[in-house]
């Protein structure tokens, strides 16, 4: 009966240890190089939340590294002063576009357009040239997309390249 025993306790201790191995261990939503460079960040925000540079970089590496819900989640819960800045407001418009919420991406970026935009024309004093001209060309993306109804561009490429090429067509008017 001892021996009975024992193999049963051995048994159960070899499986105790199967659980505990690697195979039960969550698995991390980043890897490689990506998933470095996003702890330094995370590293950076957790230490610094109010820091705006580095919570922005943070959701843009979330957003290369294709996980546009962290970085929903990282701007949502950000402070004040993080959200309101342009650029983050940016980084949270293309966030929603990759989660297939154009309606809400157009909201963003119209919002950072006005934002940018001077009230004698050209670019706001403060607001980045290259970042207004993105915003202006997402937002007129996002106005083509929301026209025809597309909410996700993923799940609807072809509309999305119709919206697309709507959006980007330029007219040449001659004058001879």
């Amino acid at each position: 009966m001892q021996t009975w025993a024992y193999g049963i306790a051995v048994l159960f201790g070899a499986s105790a240890l199967c659980v505990m191995s690697s195979t039960q261990r969550p698995a991390s939503v980043l890897t490689g190089r990506a998933a470095e460079s996003v702890r330094v960040l995370e590293t950076g925000v957790a230490s610094h939340p109010e820091d705006v540079a580095t919570t922005r970089r943070l959701a843009q590496a979330y957003l290369d590294a294709r996980q546009p819900g962290l970085a929903l989640a990282l701007l949502g819960a950000a402070p004040s002063a993080v959200r309101d800045d342009v650029r983050a407001r940016h980084v949270l418009a293309r966030a929603l576009l990759d989660q297939g919420r154009n309606d809400q991406a157009l909201d963003v970026e119209s919002g950072v357009v006005t934002s940018c935009r001077s009230p004698w024309g050209g670019v706001a004093p403060g607001c980045d040239p290259v970042l207004f001209a993105s915003a202006l060309r997402r937002a007129s993306i996002l106005q083509e997309m929301v026209i025809l109804g597309v909410k996700d561009a993923a799940a609807h490429p072809e509309a999305s390249l119709v919206a697309y090429q709507n959006a980007t067509r330029e007219a040449h008017v001659s004058l001879e």
